[in-house]
């Protein structure tokens, strides 16, 4: 009898120390999930952008202009295009038009010419391309592609990024007249500034009144607030899930002494990686040269965690604001989420994605 209650003890010890070793269920987090299998991303310039400041049919035209170039983009990656292909046709787009600081309608320098800064990466590879202070190509954004495929340089300038071009004897890389970005309301708008400047060289020896009267003139013109502002920009995710981005613009006017913003600096005004995202920017350049505002927000998601949006968020309502930096960024990440941020009344942005939904925005709604 004892032998048997200490056999059935026995199987009951081993029983439980069964039951105890058996492993337990470790809760595993989701897994972010591909919400888009392509999708684009465009920003026509960012500042004073305001219903108020705008006729219908501006609105219109903008409206009508930002759709035909993301649509552009889009149709190259629903047919399975590259993200590259998808961010040069768009950009090119946008250059052609008048309606932006890029191109044909670029401001004016401090001489009365057109300067232009355009750049390009690939996620992929992390290669990039970027050119400034071009005077003689009429699509800069396709000159920044080839210095990234066609060079071993990064970034050239002036006129050896000119001479470059002529170089490559490409037919996709037109040599142009610099009269060919002549556009009146920019010219005009060149002119203002340099009134201004005369204004405020004036101001010392003015009275308080007029001092304010000046001020409260420049105030009501959104023109001199936005000098300063203006590029387009696109990012693509392609059905390999390769990003891509671009940025081209025509810089600030009235810029001197051969001036570089952010838009031709990689890291600044674009940046693309597979791992995290792509992202091109539009504002002040000075502070997104100093923030290193695109690579900063890639650099958020991959070695803090955050997501695209939470990363854009930061960098542009929080760290960019507390230096004084105003602008914006349209980013795209290797999920195709999307983020439109900005910290100006308005920014021209619209967006695609694989659902053919397209959205097209121009003020801080």
């Amino acid at each position: 009898m004892k032998k048997l209650l200490f056999l059935a003890s026995f199987a009951l010890l081993l029983s439980c120390q069964e039951k105890q070793t058996e492993p337990t269920a470790t809760p595993v987090a989701d897994e972010p999930q591909q919400t888009s299998e392509f999708a684009i991303v465009i920003h026509g310039g960012a500042g004073t952008i305001e219903r108020k400041n705008m006729t219908p049919e501006l609105e219109a035209a903008y409206n009508a202009k930002l759709t035909e170039a993301i649509k552009t983009g889009h149709e190259i990656l629903k047919n399975g295009g590259s993200s590259q292909d998808a961010v040069e046709a768009t950009i090119r787009v946008m250059e052609d038009s008048p309606l932006f600081n890029s191109g044909k309608g670029a401001v004016f320098t401090h001489d009365g010419i057109n300067s232009l800064d355009a750049s390009f990466m690939d996620g992929a590879t992390l290669n990039a391309g970027a050119v400034a202070g071009v005077t003689t190509v009429k699509n800069p954004i396709s000159l920044a592609r080839k210095v990234m495929t066609d060079s071993e340089h990064v970034l050239l300038s002036g006129d050896g990024a000119d001479a470059f071009a002529k170089a490559l004897q490409d037919p996709n890389i037109e040599i142009v007249s610099n009269s060919y970005f002549y556009t009146e309301n920019r010219f005009k708008g060149l002119q203002r500034v340099l009134e201004r400047e005369a204004e405020m060289e004036a101001e010392s020896k003015a009275t308080e009144p007029q001092r304010t009267a000046l001020r409260k003139l420049e105030l009501k013109d959104p023109f001199f607030n936005d000098s300063k502002y203006g590029t387009v920009g696109c990012v693509a995710l392609d059905k390999n899930g390769n990003i891509a981005a671009g940025t081209s613009t025509g810089g600030m006017t009235n810029k001197k002494y051969g001036r570089i913003g952010d838009a031709p600096i990689i890291g600044s005004g674009t940046y693309a990686n597979n791992a995290t995202c792509g992202v091109s920017s539009t504002g002040h350049g000075e502070y997104f040269i100093r923030a290193q505002v695109a690579y900063d927000i890639s650099a958020l998601m991959e070695y803090s965690g955050l997501t695209l949006k939470e990363a854009t968020n930061k960098v542009i309502q929080d760290k960019l604001v507390k230096l004084g930096g105003t602008g914006g960024v349209v980013a795209l990440d290797h999920y195709g989420n999307v983020s439109m941020d900005f910290n100006t009344a308005g920014m021209y942005r619209a967006m695609m994605n694989d659902k053919d939904e397209l959205v097209v925005g121009m003020y801080k709604e």
